[in-house]
């Protein structure tokens, strides 16, 4: 039997996989003190989410800990390095929220195209701005994916039957998997910004990829296709920390950009009156792309499973740091 640490939260059918596999299960949150404090010691696992962190000095008073679990897809939240060399494997459930963060992509494209949340405002506010709310289609323009990995290839699939052209950036994919989804894939994300008028972030979170939108690319953004003025348009539901949000408001406030939706921030909460939220052509949701109830289940039965084979010393295939791969 092993003790596992449920700090962020999980669906109930993933903690009743954990206890019928004869596990012990604590839920509940732990304070980051407490984390230096050498919490963990009494653990041999820990699933988390995105709001434990687990740096290397946490990670080093956690004596007795083998197996960190990341209930989700983004493992940034947590040190790596660190766990492999302390003989910690890292496993994710990269699978089981796509369908949700596509979907929460699409809403978002289509909710700035069409002025969903400023109308919605305006009609709180008792004002009634039809003249002023045309919109655009997203048929017939260029979607670029900063990234092309399973989201991104839901979130084309859905594009292209809105009629949308893919383009992606992704240096590390394979030419033939972008041509077998009908994606013109770009060797430099220059050339995606200088092509595309919608651009979709859908990349992790790394030194490379910190800032990779910023002032100077959203300015080669051409603001139109076909002979229509659509404007520029950006959306993030992956990480916060790639899109330079300071950059994103400058860019809104002159009109560079014409409307962004994150989903993700490089804070998080957002401290308060933060700006970039309160410009009339932003809209954004608080890191809710994987909630949903059939994600949170599907998360949570991917992650107990691949925890429960951690701990019989297998090798789950949703194993992340490098240290246990070869």
């Amino acid at each position: 039997m092993a003790r596992i640490a449920v700090t962020d939260g999980m669906d109930k059918s993933a903690i009743a996989i954990l206890e019928k596999a004869g596990h012990d299960v604590s839920i509940g949150y732990i304070e980051e003190d407490d984390l230096l404090n050498g919490a963990l010691k009494e653990f041999d696992a820990i699933i988390v989410r995105s709001a434990t962190k687990l740096p290397s000095d946490v990670i080093e008073v956690s004596q007795g800990l083998s197996v960190i679990g990341r209930a989700g897809v983004g493992v940034d939240n947590i040190d790596l390095e660190s766990a492999g060399n302390a003989g910690i494997m890292v496993v994710n459930a990269p699978n089981a929220s796509t369908q949700s963060v596509v979907e929460l992509t699409i809403g978002h494209l289509l909710s700035s195209l069409r002025h969903i949340p400023k109308s919605d405002r305006g009609m709180r506010d008792d004002k009634w701005e039809k003249k002023s709310m045309k919109g655009t289609e997203l048929s017939g323009k260029c979607l670029g994916l900063i990234g092309f990995g399973r989201i991104a290839q839901g979130v084309a699939l859905v594009a292209k039957s809105l009629g949308m052209e893919i383009h992606t950036y992704d240096p590390y994919l394979p030419p033939k998997v972008a041509k077998a989804q009908g994606a013109y894939l770009h060797k430099k994300v220059d050339s995606l910004f200088k092509t595309c008028t919608h651009i979709s972030i859908h990349c992790n979170l790394t030194e490379e990829t910190h800032h990779l939108v910023n002032a100077k690319r959203m300015s080669m953004m051409p603001g139109k296709k076909g002979g229509i003025q659509c404007g520029n348009h950006i959306v993030n539901c992956a990480r916060g920390g790639i899109i330079d949000e300071g950059a994103l408001l400058d860019a809104l406030e002159d009109g560079t950009i014409t409307s962004a939706a994150l989903d993700v921030f490089e804070i998080e909460p957002l401290p308060k009156g933060y700006k970039l939220v309160q410009h009339e052509n932003f809209h954004g949701t608080p890191h809710i792309g994987a909630a949903t109830l059939e994600a949170q289940r599907r998360v949570g039965i991917d992650i107990a499973n691949a925890v429960i084979m951690a701990l019989s010393g297998k090798k789950p295939e949703t194993l992340v740091n490098s240290k246990f791969l070869n």
